[in-house]
């Protein structure tokens, strides 16, 4: 496909898109819960033809040679197609947004005024590698009432391919608007040039996937962009821990699945705690497989580890990788907090309820936990059924966003006769 003929496909899956989002934004809620419903028994229904075409992905990765945390969120199974079948009537069941009263009032000009939630409109979704996350962003688009225009990385094209087709049949036969799913097929990387431009069809561009993809898209786009940069999240362990929980926390934080944004990557330990508790910390480590590499204070309590540099307390490893430094204070581990994190997770293990508020407080994150794992940073695990990204931006959303971070507000006022 030629440059012209890919800007004119773009666009006509745009304009379709931008069409359907008019007749979407006016479903009623049951409607909308029965589209979702009917995607959710299809895939199911369809999980052999979508793990077939899956293979075919998993099969070039592999002789592509990336790595196996990438291959990990690739795959697909029995297990992950129910839970993305769950997790579209999970959305199903929540709430919906679209229409709330967010404020209600009369103001001294005698006019009455409500401030309701609506659809954004369309959302650009272009994202990597995790073909679950297909089901999730649509899901929760048609649920806050948006059309979506999915973009996936080339790396999961036929499994994106295969979970598209059996979402729109579905979705069409329970009464979903035409062209309100739409699927860059195209894994050229000029279509995502041609995505971002297209300020007067698409209303929200939402990225998810590594971070130089993200910081181009920032950089290229004329339609707003939500989104986090790299997911660079700490465990600080404090002085007053309990060390049981605190080794629980620091294990699953790293290595229940270190390649995904709120895994952490940065242990922070308080000295007073560091001689009892790093030595089991990094036997446990060891044994799954986890290169620790550590501070001159680290290493002095557990010489065998790796000497850690500058660099490493800015790296995302993405991997069985993780950095550790011993801290002073937990005035200290707040500053290296807020200078080398990235915003996305962070937490604190301590059973001190006043330091655990001042780190909650002071922490400049759009998650902070107390005494639980960065890990649980996730719409799901928040009740929010699945989620379509973890934003670390400030405006209009931050963290986890799901059903009410794809809404916006607008005024209906109320008169009689009134006039300025």
């Amino acid at each position: 496909m030629d440059s012209n003929e890919l800007k004119k496909t773009i666009i006509t899956q745009a304009a379709a898109a931008k069409l359907a989002s008019r007749k979407l934004s006016q479903l009623k809620t049951d409607q909308k819960n029965r589209i979702l419903t009917s995607i959710a028994d299809a895939l199911v229904k369809n999980k052999d033809d979508i793990l077939f075409h899956n293979g075919i992905d998993i099969d070039a990765a592999k002789d592509a040679g990336l790595s196996e945390s990438l291959i990990d969120r690739l795959t697909l199974n029995d297990k992950r197609i129910a839970e993305m079948s769950r997790g579209l009537k999970e959305v199903a069941a929540l709430p919906d947004p679209v229409g709330e009263i967010a404020a209600d009032w009369t103001p001294p000009a005698g006019i009455h005024i409500q401030k309701v939630r609506v659809p954004i409109g369309v959302i650009g979704f272009i994202y990597e590698s995790r073909p679950n996350v297909t089901t999730d962003a649509a899901g929760l688009c048609l649920k806050a009432g948006n059309a979506v225009v999915l973009r996936g990385g080339s790396e999961a094209i036929n499994s994106n391919h295969a979970i598209v087709k059996v979402m729109n049949n579905a979705a069409r036969e329970a009464g979903l608007p035409e062209g309100a799913v739409q699927f860059v097929e195209t894994t050229d990387r000029q279509a995502v040039l041609e995505m971002i431009k297209l300020d007067s069809l698409i209303d929200l561009v939402i990225p998810r996937g590594g971070e130089e993809m993200i910081k181009f898209i920032r950089e290229h786009s004329t339609i707003p962009v939500l989104s986090h940069g790299k997911g660079l999240c700490h465990v600080y362990i404090d002085e007053k821990a309990d060390t049981e929980m605190a080794v629980k926390i620091a294990i699953n934080a790293k290595c229940q699945r270190p390649g995904v944004c709120n895994a952490m990557e940065t242990l922070l330990v308080h000295k007073n705690i560091a001689g009892k508790i790093l030595p089991q910390l990094c036997s446990a480590y060891k044994e799954a497989g986890v290169e620790v590499r550590g501070c001159p204070v680290a290493k002095k309590i557990v010489p065998q580890i790796v000497d850690a540099k500058e660099e490493d307390w800015s790296t995302e490893y993405l991997s069985l990788t993780l950095s550790v430094k011993i801290v002073d204070t937990i005035d200290e581990a707040i500053f290296h907090i807020n200078k080398y994190g990235s915003g996305l997770s962070e937490s604190i293990v301590t059973g001190d309820k006043s330091a655990a508020e001042k780190f909650l407080n002071e922490v400049d994150a759009a998650a902070v936990f107390h005494n639980a794992s960065t890990r649980l940073h996730d719409g799901g695990v928040f009740g929010l059924g699945s989620e379509i990204g973890i934003s670390t931006q400030k405006l209009h959303a931050r963290g986890t966003m799901g059903l009410k971070e794809l809404t916006s507000t607008k005024y209906k006022v109320y008169g009689s006769g009134e006039i300025r």
